[in-house]
């Protein structure tokens, strides 16, 4: 059977209502403690960009060295990210954005690819006049993202933190969706996004795009052999979005990659073992540019015949 795929945040969707009445917390998070910050919805600190032909909603937070963030696809936000948000931007600028489609974020009207993703990303970057090589920290379909940016524009990416992507084939996740189904999983959520969104009349419409789209991806050696900076992939041992192996592929094609599976977590292993997460995230992040030398890959870990 055929996974019904959200880029991550199928499981692990956001739920916002209006800033003033209703405190953010993401899909199923019952009695689980999350951010105090609205990441995705800080009018406080939110900012528009104009992106070719959509305008782009980001936040930034703390000071020192930048990272730019991307959260989950689908119906992901900033804010299931949170937790670890509100460590790094303690000792980082975090540049945090909604992605084309999503929360505040504008849908526009061209056909979805990694390149716009990548340029959107870039946009802001410009727009704060950031030009120097930027750390991401991206998860699903923020990481391919970083990977299409690194990829595209190598000279813009200092390192990337990539959780649950792999390699990936056509045709792996279906095709179809139906908003009416999803928002039987989290009614409360559907609702409240709804209030925030530029055109949430387009949802469904922005839905199925999306998914053709995904069902239609495929991501591997032509895309990972052009990234030159340094990569710490992080997979859960359950993920079945990302499946280890996938992981392993992406790690044997990317030559400046390190390699964490995380143990009992799914595709959202900062939320399901954020303890393991948090510390690979950390070291890698805070670790001198120059100690990050690529990985001895082993022969016996390559599974092409």
């Amino acid at each position: 059977m055929k996974k019904i795929f959200l880029a991550g945040a199928m499981a692990m969707a956001l739920i916002f209502g209006n800033t003033t009445a209703d405190a953010a917390r993401y899909f199923t998070q019952g009695d689980k403690p999350g951010s105090s910050t609205p990441y995705g919805e800080n009018l406080k600190v939110g900012n528009y960009v104009q992106a070719d032909d959509a305008k782009i909603y980001y936040e930034v937070y703390g000071k020192g060295a930048p990272i730019l963030i991307l959260h989950g696809g689908g119906v992901g936000s900033p804010y299931e990210l949170g937790k670890i948000l509100d460590e790094l931007k303690k000792s980082h600028k975090l540049i945090v954005m909604s992605t084309r489609g999503h929360g505040k974020s504008e849908i526009g009207h061209s056909p979805l690819t990694y390149k716009q993703k990548a340029d959107d990303a870039l946009a802001i970057l410009d727009d704060l006049k950031i030009s120097a090589p930027i750390q991401i920290l991206g998860f699903s379909d923020g990481a391919y993202t970083a990977y299409e940016i690194a990829a595209l524009y190598p000279e813009r990416v200092e390192r990337i933190t990539a959780i649950g992507a792999g390699t990936l084939q056509a045709g792996y996740y279906s095709a179809e969706i139906n908003l009416s189904d999803l928002e039987k999983l989290d009614e409360k959520f559907f609702s409240a996004q709804k209030k925030i969104r530029p055109e949430s009349e387009r949802w469904q419409e922005f839905l199925s795009d999306y998914m053709k789209f995904w069902s239609e991806q495929n991501i591997g050696e032509e895309t990972f052999s052009k990234i030159k900076c340094p990569v710490l992939l992080i997979t859960g041992d359950e993920d079945d979005h990302a499946p280890i192996i996938t992981v392993l592929e992406a790690h044997q094609m990317i030559k400046n990659s390190r390699l964490c599976v995380v143990p009992k977590a799914w595709h959202t292993a900062f939320l399901d073992n954020y303890d393991v997460t948090s510390t690979a995230i950390f070291q890698f992040v805070n670790a001198p540019l120059e100690n990050l030398l690529p990985s001895k890959k082993l022969q016996q870990n390559n599974l092409k015949e």
